[in-house]
């Protein structure tokens, strides 16, 4: 076989698959390219918890018997990194936690059996903030992702790991899960593409649970093109879950060459007020100069209610975690501390001791939210402000068809500079958390830089309409370049 001159890594996803049914290069010859680059690289940037290199080499192997029997499915022999949150059989699945260290999962999470029914490889695990909580990926017990762009700042979390894996090219795509701005904040940071589908558009069965009406999984990758492509096999009902929609799954793929002349592109007032930083603001103006460039029009719209959204979101989360979180007590599975002398003991120092102290601190909250006395004053209030944030968005949406603005508050900063501030720390979801509290869809682009780091913009649309944002940030991204630079060669 002979490999085309490009390297390998720095193909996208559709280029990826033509040289496959080209027979240009073999899955088994891009699965090793993509595992020597991780052996690599990844002993600094700590991308991945869990790398199973002779289980992604016979995945390999059956993409290619599967290739070479004329299957054309858009994502065989493809590596695929999964965010180590999605239970996977016969591998750890730790959430970045002590508490699930030593956890085997019996079974495959909807994500990752879809990803294997299509032929995806599957790389290994990337690394996290314990269960998800934190917006740095510092929390984990197995120690920070360092930002590829300059690893002395943080790649941002919780899908750190996933983020800093695709813009360092150690992947051609990753899975990450977004509770609170999860994808979309770390794709900013780490200057890759990152979506948060519709609630309820990816299946939740298999996702270990942070906050249950909030969390939803995504794809994470260097474009909208190729986030359209993972999107097609992550998405449709599942009667596995519950909260699993059933809506209409069409090709994310169809409307990404469509003119965006006409689109109403909605601003709102309160996300570009004196708060965001005055460098971020000039950045995200000059993307949206593009967008009008192609024809859309920018509408003032107003959301009044969103600056309440980090206020309740840190009520509601916290007491949806306080509640997944109960499980863990070292009864069943996961961590048990040695030689208890009871079972008060046992579950005092299994939790005392496999959770990190942000996991404790939101349990503690949410147990306080839930309790007899101030159910009322928090928890119910916070759910009726939740239904504020979400009519704001109706509203909105019946005059324009995308809100943009900022992803963060700012670029990547120094590793630890937020660790001693929690508060200072969720503010960095400032952006992101209203699109969750609402259920919406939501995506970050890459949309330059700020003293040689990325910087993201934020497309958010109305329910189960991810082909807007994303025909509208494949149409950017037609006419720019940021998502194609890499901090590594």
């Amino acid at each position: 076989m002979t490999k085309p001159n490009t390297e390998l890594h720095n193909l996208t996803i559709a280029e990826l698959h033509s040289g496959l049914q080209q027979k240009q290069f073999s899955s088994h010859e891009l699965t090793e390219h993509f595992l020597q680059r991780i052996a690599q690289l990844d002993t600094e940037l700590n991308c991945f918890i869990s790398v199973d290199a002779e289980r992604a080499l016979m995945l390999a192997d059956e993409a290619d018997q599967r290739l070479a029997n004329g299957d054309t499915a858009d994502l065989l022999g493809i590596p695929i990194a999964q965010k180590d949150i999605f239970c996977t059989r016969g591998m750890r699945t730790s959430c970045g936690s002590k508490m699930l260290d030593n956890f085997i999962p019996p079974y495959d999470a909807t994500v990752i059996a879809r990803m294997q029914q299509a032929g995806a490889v599957m790389l290994g695990k990337t690394n996290m903030d314990e269960f998800a909580m934190g917006s740095s990926n510092e929390t984990s017990y197995y120690g920070p992702v360092k930002n590829p762009w300059n690893t002395n700042t943080v790649p941002g979390g919780s899908s750190g790991g996933s983020a800093a894996a695709v813009a360092a090219r150690l992947a051609p795509a990753a899975t990450g899960t977004d509770t609170g701005g999860s994808i979309r904040q770390p794709a900013a940071l780490c200057g890759i593409t990152g979506l948060k589908p519709t609630y309820g558009r990816v299946s939740r069965y298999g996702m270990i649970a942070f906050a249950s009406s909030l969390d939803q999984g995504g794809p994470m990758t260097r474009s909208a093109a190729d986030a359209a492509v993972l999107l097609n096999t992550m998405v449709g009902h599942d009667p596995l879950d519950s909260t699993s929609a059933h809506a209409e799954c069409s090709d994310f793929t169809k409307q990404l060459p469509k003119s965006i002349k006409g689109l109403r592109i909605g601003l709102p007032k309160e996300y570009f007020d004196q708060r965001l930083n005055t460098a971020m603001a000039d950045k995200v103006h000059e993307a949206l100069q593009q967008l009008t460039a192609l024809g859309a029009e920018l509408v003032d719209i107003e959301l009044p209610n969103s600056a309440l959204s980090v206020p309740a979101y840190y009520v509601i989360a916290p007491a949806e975690a306080s509640s997944n979180l109960s499980r863990f007590d070292g009864v069943r599975y996961g961590y048990r501390c040695e030689n208890p002398t009871d079972l008060e003991d046992m579950y005092t120092r299994t939790r005392s001791e496999g959770f990190g102290d942000e996991v404790k601190r939101r349990i503690l909250v949410g147990a306080y939210a839930l309790s007899a006395g101030y159910y009322d004053a928090y928890y119910r209030k916070a759910q009726q402000i939740r239904r504020l944030i979400k009519e704001d968005f109706v509203k909105a949406f019946e005059k324009v068809d995308v809100i943009a603005g900022p992803t963060s508050p700012s670029p990547a900063f120094a590793l630890g500079a937020k660790q001693s501030d929690p508060v200072e720390m969720y503010l960095e979801d400032i952006y992101t958390i209203a699109v969750n509290l609402a259920g919406l869809p939501g995506m970050s682009i890459p949309a330059g830089f700020i003293d040689e780091m990325p910087v993201g913009l934020q497309l958010v649309g109305n329910y189960f309409d991810e082909s807007t944002i994303l025909n509208t940030a494949h149409q950017y991204q037609q006419v720019t370049d940021w998502h194609q630079r890499s901090p590594i060669d």
